[in-house]
């Protein structure tokens, strides 16, 4: 699905720091009150703990002052509703969470077969695991050790956006697997081009061209 045409914001943390927000609307080329986006969150449906940080996430959309932003869940309406929300906006922004249970929805919706067309007019911005599912292929087995994802397979197709995998949450106390001296060990097994951000790092992805926003650290394998 790779094309130079589309435009994609990968975070790690969604708008953390306004340096990734204004590289957002430098990307849709509008000012914020003329700019809509649809939140699709799907991918935190299934995580059990507690939802402080998906409430942050949706306080830092609010901060952008966006002239319109709607919610949408793939897996939960028919894509009679959700498919013309994502059509009237021009931010797509993937929420965090599972990545294999956004991945099978992203399929099972059928709006697989879509991103294609609209990501020729629309930013695609990815928190966490909406940045995840833009490579390849999702490592299940990877994201498994380092995030302590349970999935049904080893690896599952991932979106194609790009060609790289990108692992979120670099240095985050809250989980010991991220820490940079045991992901440098986790990634002796990976051969692909692998991108590690923090959460105040983004990759602004413009035909085929990556490059690191945010001012946060970032690691770079392969």
């Amino acid at each position: 699905m790779i094309t130079t045409a589309m435009k994609l914001l990968l975070t790690s943390n969604g708008f953390s720091n306004q340096a990734i927000a204004d590289t957002l609307f430098e990307l849709v080329g509008k000012k914020p009150e003329d700019t809509s986006l649809v939140f699709i969150p799907t991918a935190s449906n299934v995580e059990a703990e507690h939802k402080d940080w998906f409430i942050d996430d949706l306080i830092n959309i609010k901060k952008q002052n966006f002239k319109s932003v709607a919610i949408t869940d793939i897996s939960a309406v028919p894509e009679n509703i959700w498919r013309p929300q994502l059509e009237e906006a021009d931010v797509l922004f993937f929420e965090g969470g599972n990545t294999y249970h956004l991945m099978r929805w992203i399929n099972e919706s059928g709006l697989i077969k879509l991103l294609p067309e609209m990501l020729k007019s629309k930013v695609y911005v990815g928190l966490s695991a909406g940045s995840m599912v833009t490579g390849p292929d999702l490592d299940l087995r990877l994201f498994k050790a380092i995030y302590g994802e349970e999935a049904e397979k080893d690896s599952v197709a991932g979106l194609g956006l790009v060609d790289f995998y990108f692992l979120p949450h670099l240095n985050n106390p809250h989980f010991s697997a991220r820490i940079e001296a045991n992901l440098k060990e986790v990634m002796k097994e990976i051969k692909r081009k692998t991108y590690v951000l923090d959460d105040y790092s983004a990759l602004k992805v413009v035909d085929g061209k990556v490059e690191h926003v945010g001012g946060g650290k970032y690691l770079e394998f392969n």
